[in-house]
């Protein structure tokens, strides 16, 4: 028989057992991506147009003193004119209204914008027919902008509609169209919407010299007195103004003044103020 085989008895330290070691595995370092520059399309260099220059004709920004007559195409109806005679013949003179050449600024808004733009190249002294196209002229027309109003509406504003009256109704001038049932048409649209104009235009003058310039804006703000009239005086950068008598009590004489000043100082870039001054002598 064999021998009983004792089993060895253990330390306690080595009864618990050992526990295995962590291993901790090494991770590869990811290689860093270096970030792609994304190719941006450069802006497009937008290249200025060049102002073209015209010898002997109009350029932008020229002060000129010019005459012309303004009518519709389709029917020949003269709507503005610096002529007297010929608004007297189209129906369109006003009493009080100065006819004569009209000082034009080129393209700072003195005219009709689409004659505006057009202006640049018009040889001086020669008569020349300019067309502009509704949209450039006094717009398309509009089929919203034709309304019916109750006709007890516009009785109780105190109007009395009939047809081709020209009304201003909440501050929008409108002419009516009809009449009836108890409604009334209006239109909205500018008369001369939808239709192609043509002006016949003339520059007879085009003012150069300062002195001249600064009389011609004045004359623009005081209607129907003489600039010669007017004793202007420049010192440095300040500008003063003799008042003629005959309009120390003039209408508007005050909103004429600021108007005056505004556009002096405008175009002027040597002017930083512009002083009025009355002078009354002994009879």
């Amino acid at each position: 028989m064999f021998d009983e085989e004792k089993p060895e008895v253990l330390d306690e330290e080595e009864e618990q057992e050992e526990e295995p070691e962590e291993t901790v595995e090494e991770v590869p370092e990811e290689e860093e991506e270096t970030p792609v520059e994304e190719e941006t399309e450069e802006p497009e260099e937008t290249v200025e147009e060049e102002e073209v220059h015209y010898e002997n004709a109009v350029n932008k920004g020229d002060f000129l003193k010019v005459e012309m007559t303004g009518m519709s195409e389709e029917t020949e109806e003269v709507f503005e004119t610096t002529n007297e005679e010929e608004a007297q013949e189209a129906g369109i003179w006003e009493e009080g209204r100065t006819y004569g050449p009209r000082l034009v600024i080129v393209g700072d808004g003195f005219v009709l914008r689409g004659l505006d733009e057009r202006l640049p190249g018009t040889p001086f002294d020669e008569e020349v027919e300019i067309e502009i196209p509704p949209e450039e002229a006094f717009g398309e027309r509009n089929t919203a902008d034709v309304q019916m109003i109750p006709y007890r509406v516009l009785r109780s504003k105190g109007v009395n509609p009939y047809v081709g009256a020209e009304l201003e109704i909440d501050g929008r001038p409108a002419i009516v169209r009809s009449v009836g049932a108890g409604r009334v048409q209006v239109d909205y649209n500018h008369p001369l919407a939808g239709r192609k104009i043509v002006y016949k235009l003339k520059v007879v003058e085009h003012i150069t010299d300062d002195k001249d310039k600064i009389r011609a804006l004045i004359g623009r703000r005081f209607l129907g007195i003489e600039t010669e009239e007017f004793d202007v005086k420049k010192t440095k950068k300040k500008l003063r103004i003799g008042i003629p008598d005959q309009i120390f009590f003039g209408e508007n004489i005050q909103i004429a003044k600021r108007g005056v000043a505004l556009d002096l100082l405008r175009y002027f870039e040597d002017i930083d103020t512009v002083e009025y001054y009355e002078t009354i002598k002994r009879s």
